[in-house]
């Protein structure tokens, strides 16, 4: 009976003991499995719902706002307007916008909007990697990059009109190019503001400029790509345009130059932004986080945009590299393009009188 006994006594030991180091083993895997969900979730996105509405400066943006919905579940909605078309629309909405994220168009409008209080502070940790000069320091706004202007000539126009090609902006000023100027509304076109504001902050006697170039433009298109599309339309010998790989991609089709101004290239960062009291803000704040925080998505918009300028708004972004010699960007003073903008607009206004189009 006590062998019986004592038999049991360690079968019953025993297996404890293998119970007690299956345990053993499993915990390790188990606490492992517990930190991976931690930082799967840690990747995620909040929880986002409905539709984000943006306004966009164009529709090539579809494929990195896909990946949005893919990754989140928010569908997307794209109107395609101008920044200054923005800015109006925004103000005369009285503080309910109809959209939710702005995406693309001069920084002087971002700059407006936040001064009258009509954006969303977003905040988040990758914003550290974004050079200083490009971004709100309270987070109003942040930039995708920068476009840069330049001119596009017809070569088969300036040949018919015995016409020599411009290398400076002083250049424009040459009374042979009377009527073969083409440029778009500043009041309407951020990227032209951006060159009325950067010349008048780099010239002497930035106005008596603008006077003369007058004399020589045709007439100041609503759109900001009409100067581009006017010119390989052999309407214009030259047109003042934003110069990027989609204007590069011209050039083995058709019979255009692009000249980089040897006196300088204006620059305007291109915004990004959340509108205040919008509907699905919270979808808005995280998409600003998401492109900006992942170089994958930002290497997507450098694609879609053809503004390789992302990569001077993140230096550290591999992968892609600048397409033009910076060293000739112009000094500019982007504080200026905000704070003067009223003012330099009424004044180009006046300038421009009938030559201004509505169509």
């Amino acid at each position: 009976m006590k062998k019986l006994f004592s038999l049991l006594m360690t079968l019953v030991m025993m297996a404890s003991l293998v119970a007690c180091g299956g345990n053993s083993e499993e915990q390790p895997s188990q606490s492992g499995n517990d930190s991976g969900s931690t930082s799967q979730e840690e990747l995620q996105a909040p929880e986002l719902s409905g539709t984000m509405k943006v306004v966009a400066t164009g529709d090539m943006y579809g494929p990195l706002f896909d990946k949005f919905t893919e990754e989140t579940g928010v569908e997307v909605e794209v109107l395609s307007m101008s920044s200054g078309d923005v800015l109006s629309k925004l103000r005369a909405e009285g503080g309910t916008p109809s959209a939710d994220l702005w995406f693309g168009g001069g920084i002087d409008a971002f700059m407006g909007a936040k001064d009258d209080g009509l954006l969303e502070q977003v905040q988040f940790d990758a914003a550290a990697d974004l050079a200083d000069s490009y971004k709100d320091s309270e987070g109003y706004w942040y930039s995708k990059g920068i476009t840069i202007v330049g001119f596009l000539l017809n070569n088969s126009l300036m040949e018919e009109l015995e016409l020599g090609a411009p290398a400076t902006w002083d250049d424009l000023l040459d009374p042979s190019y009377q009527g073969e100027i083409i440029m778009s509304n500043p009041a309407i076109s951020g990227t032209n503001y951006a060159v009325v504001n950067a010349l008048l902050q780099t010239k002497e006697n930035g106005w008596d400029y603008f006077n003369g170039l007058n004399e020589n433009v045709a007439y100041y298109a609503r759109r900001g790509s009409d100067p581009l599309n006017k010119v390989i339309a052999d309407e214009f010998a030259i047109g003042i345009t934003y110069i990027d790989g989609t204007v590069e991609a011209l050039l083995p089709d058709y019979d255009v130059t692009i000249v980089y101004p040897e006196d300088g290239l204006p620059w305007v960062p291109e915004g990004v932004a959340v509108f205040k009291n919008a509907e699905n803000v919270e979808a808005a704040k995280y998409f600003v986080e998401w492109m900006f925080s992942n170089d994958e998505n930002l290497t997507l918009l450098a694609d879609l945009d053809q503004k390789t300028g992302v990569k001077i708004i993140k230096p550290s972004l591999e992968g892609v590299e600048v397409n033009y010699d910076t060293s000739i960007l112009m000094e500019e003073d982007l504080s200026l393009f905000g704070s003067q903008r009223e003012e330099i607009l009424a004044q180009f206004e006046a300038l421009m009188g009938d030559k201004a189009v509505d169509e």
